[in-house]
């Protein structure tokens, strides 16, 4: 939830090219392919690599296979592209893939002499591999193959790098063998209808095929799955597998999971159905400094923006800032905390940012994070957690220190979200995961319908902010893929200049209200069907609504309040 304009929204425009492109199909392998990738898993360093901006390195951990991957860190005027001269035979069909993790990662290769051809992904807090294929041209004897990120973004790791396919002269790397089983399957979440599982990686693995009870449920080319359509309150085995060109390997040890008993949302105890959410800034940025007592009532949840990162990974902290709230001391913060409660609202302390530098990447950091953002809600009275990450989040990780701080807190636990854009496009990004893998303890997910740029709709067209239409498709990809009507909100900004861009009246709002639980005040996109539990609205901030004279709560709570 950016107080200010965010540089990585720099990338947006990349992102509605890379959308645009067309991956060419792959050709059948033959017995005599080889990969014809040099150094293609970093066992040797960057041997055969060149990184622009002297920007990638070799690290031991995390790998995919072997002992050794790239880190190639971008920086804000470098996207960390490395590159490859690999040679090929003219005339011939190639496969391109390489395993990634961390930032934003693109893979390509050029100079093709037909259609070059590019891949990419949003931040994967797991390995995800990229796939697309090529076809060389009459004169073609080498191609340059590439990786980078995007500017001024994390670093990205990349691992087991092929281009796939008959033997250019160039050097190969020994031919794949069947992997070894999975190790390390656990169960992550559990709803009334789904399972969701992740396993630790296997080298040389190209996909994994999930089973359930014997039978094939699912394939993925990550490390986690989830598994849907479940009957409720019922108990089913799982087990996995990896597999590449070479075969499948043996089935993995087994984890039983029982799905939950009922349907729907989560977290959200003492909510009316339709709730406002507003951001309450613990600083002064130019907007109307507010004490919490003087948000206004249209607000259900108002989430204090934002804890700190303290030393101790994952853990976080909350100092509120007396001197540039005028004077505004702990004890009357608190004592304005437990008077909005009794209004019936609900305070919750955000965790991240624009700014924010929580990582919860293990075990140790996901404790961490869980007792400290306990112990806050024990000293202020806080209700629950907003979760704001805006650099990315591991959601294997995640998911452990939300149930964590779940099991602690109780059902009455409130569990909101804030991702980007970029971070909702596909159930396989790692926010969407961690919103599935929470599904029976979250209570809202309000998006950031701003600072966003073209994005995809989910009718697979791509809509421009600042309209219904970006709304409402946007919203309907949540919609179609596991998220409960409850649990989805649209967050925009209270003024133009709460944002750098995004910014829409309180009436498009309101008109994308309408379309998504009503099916009337559309624009050129349509639902195919209404959704009448949606849970809400939500904006940056209560003090930028104040700004503006409230207009944005006024208009939008009213609104929000009398939907069916």
């Amino acid at each position: 939830m950016s107080p200010h304009i965010r540089s990585a929204r720099l990338w947006s425009a990349a992102v509605t090219a890379a959308l645009a492109l067309t991956l060419v199909g792959s050709g059948q392998a033959s017995a005599a392919d080889v990969n014809n990738v040099r150094n293609a898993g970093f066992e040797s360093g960057l041997a055969n690599w060149t990184c622009s901006a002297n920007s990638g390195t070799t690290v031991g951990s995390p790998v995919h296979g072997g002992a050794a991957a790239l880190k190639a860190t971008p920086a804000g005027q470098d996207n960390a592209r490395c590159t490859q001269t690999v040679a090929v035979k003219p005339n011939s069909t190639y496969s391109l893939s390489a395993w990634v993790q961390g930032g934003y990662a693109y893979l390509g290769v050029t100079g093709t002499g037909t259609t070059d051809v590019s891949t990419w992904t949003p931040d994967s807090p797991t390995w995800k591999q990229l796939t697309t294929s090529f076809t060389t041209g009459s004169a073609t004897t080498s191609v340059t193959l590439y990786l980078n990120g995007w500017y001024g973004q994390a670093a990205y790791y990349a691992d087991d790098v092929q281009v796939y396919g008959p033997d250019g002269g160039g050097g190969t790397d020994p031919a794949p063998t069947v992997p070894a089983a999975p190790a390390g399957l656990a169960v992550t979440g559990t709803t009334s209808s789904s399972v969701s599982l992740s396993w630790n990686g296997v080298s040389g693995a190209t996909a994994y095929t999930v089973y359930r009870d014997g039978a094939k449920a699912a394939t993925v080319t990550g490390t986690s799955a989830t598994v849907s359509g479940l009957a409720a309150s019922t108990a089913y085995s799982f087990q996995v597998t990896a597999s590449n060109a070479a075969g499948e390997s043996a089935r993995s040890a087994a984890v039983t999971a029982t799905t939950a008993a009922t349907g729907g949302g989560g977290g959200g105890t003492g909510l009316p159905k339709h709730a406002v959410t507003g951001y309450w800034q613990n600083f002064n940025n130019g907007a109307t400094v507010q004490k919490l007592s003087d948000v206004p009532s249209a607000y259900d949840i108002i989430a204090v923006a934002f804890a700190d990162a303290t030393t101790t990974p994952g853990a976080v902290s909350f100092t509120l800032d007396s001197a540039g709230l005028g004077g505004y001391t702990v004890d009357q913060f608190k004592a304005d905390i437990r008077a909005k409660q009794a209004a019936g609202k609900k305070v919750i302390v955000s965790v991240g940012g624009q700014n924010g530098t929580v990582s919860i990447n293990d075990s140790a950091s996901a404790t961490n994070f869980a007792n400290s953002v306990y112990a806050l809600m024990q000293t202020y009275g806080f209700d629950g957690v907003d979760i704001d990450l805006e650099n990315g989040l591991n959601a294997t990780y995640m998911t452990q220190a939300l149930r964590a701080l779940a099991a602690k807190a109780g059902p009455s636990l409130i569990l909101t979200m804030a991702p980007q854009t970029i971070d909702m496009q596909s159930p396989s990004a790692g926010y969407f995961q961690t919103a599935l893998n929470v599904k029976d303890i979250l209570t809202v997910v309000n998006m950031q319908y701003y600072n966003s740029g073209s994005m995809l709709g989910c009718d697979g067209k791509v809509y421009s902010q600042g309209t219904v239409d970006f709304l409402t498709a946007l919203a309907c990809i949540q919609l179609q893929n596991g998220l409960a009507p409850s649990q989805v909100g649209l967050g925009l900004p209270a003024s133009t200049r709460a944002a750098g861009g995004g910014y829409v009246a309180p009436s498009v709002v309101n008109a994308a209200l309408d379309c998504l639980t009503k099916l009337t005040d559309c624009g050129t996109f349509k639902p195919s069907k209404t959704y009448p539990d949606l849970r809400g609205a939500m904006t940056w901030s209560t003090n930028w609504d104040a700004t503006a004279g409230n207009a944005w709560s006024t208009t939008v709570g009213a609104h929000v309040h009398a939907l069916p």
